[in-house]
């Protein structure tokens, strides 16, 4: 439930999935983390699911001038940007930076440049390719823990003055492939680990369940308050969050 829940909204799963294991001595096994990230992949799918049969048969005609085609060259080049800072953040920086302290910042930096959406104005009908380098950009930084994924890529659309239903909708349509590269980083990384896990069956079909069903509700939820122009409201929950956590982690050890 927090995978399905916190993947979609702009509050990081990354950060909270480390949270919940660090305070409520909860562990994922990486086979199982992989598999839930499969399960909120199948609920961006099925939500967009017109868009994506869109795309699919755009690139089957090599139509890319269709209003989904179009979509299909900017995915491309913004997912290029998005796996460097990625598998830069993998390769160097995994092991340095998920300490809860600086978790906390990233939370305040995220919840600030999402509640700057507040101020956000929709001048462009059209998604540009900066624009779409730009969400790749900050798709990759999302891979820093209490950074979240939505709230970064759809705060930079937004600031560049994308309309909010087509920020939305790109998006999502990017974390697409993001959440499939991941998912193959992730199995080959683990590949040992996951040969010797021990986990049943029933706890796969329970864990996959709640994640698509929390995540379904969490994406329809999101969708709303975007049309709703409330977006900026979650900066209110990760702030409280990230100055809390800080409080704790560095505060009471002074």
């Amino acid at each position: 439930m927090i995978q399905g829940i916190s993947e979609w909204l702009p509050i990081s799963s990354t950060a909270h999935l480390k949270l919940t294991g660090y305070y409520f001595g909860l562990t994922v096994t990486p086979l199982f983390n992989i598999i839930l990230h499969l399960g909120t992949l199948a609920v961006v799918v099925f939500f967009f699911r017109k868009e994506v049969k869109g795309i699919l048969l755009a690139l089957l005609h090599r139509d890319f001038n269709s209003e989904n085609g179009i979509l299909i060259p900017r995915i491309i080049v913004a997912s290029i940007f998005t796996a460097i800072i990625s598998l830069t953040y993998i390769i160097f920086l995994r092991e340095s930076l998920g300490a809860l302290p600086i978790i906390a910042v990233t939370f305040i930096i995220g919840a600030t440049m999402v509640y700057s959406t507040k101020f956000a104005k929709e001048t462009n009908e059209n998604l540009p390719y900066k624009t779409a380098i730009l969400m790749g950009l900050a798709q990759g930084l999302a891979i820093f823990p209490g950074l979240s994924r939505s709230g970064i890529t759809i705060a930079t659309a937004l600031l560049l003055g994308q309309k909010r239903k087509n920020a939305f909708k790109f998006s999502f349509l990017l974390s697409i492939p993001a959440i499939i590269g991941d998912f193959i980083v992730e199995a080959y990384s683990e590949r040992k680990m996951i040969l010797t896990d021990g986990i049943g069956g029933i706890e796969v079909i329970a864990g996959v369940a709640a994640a698509v069903i929390a995540g379904y509700f969490a994406l329809t939820l999101l969708s709303k308050v975007i049309q709703g122009r409330k977006f900026h409201y979650f900066a209110y929950y990760t702030w409280i969050l990230g100055i809390a956590l800080l409080i704790l982690t560095v505060g009471f050890n002074i």
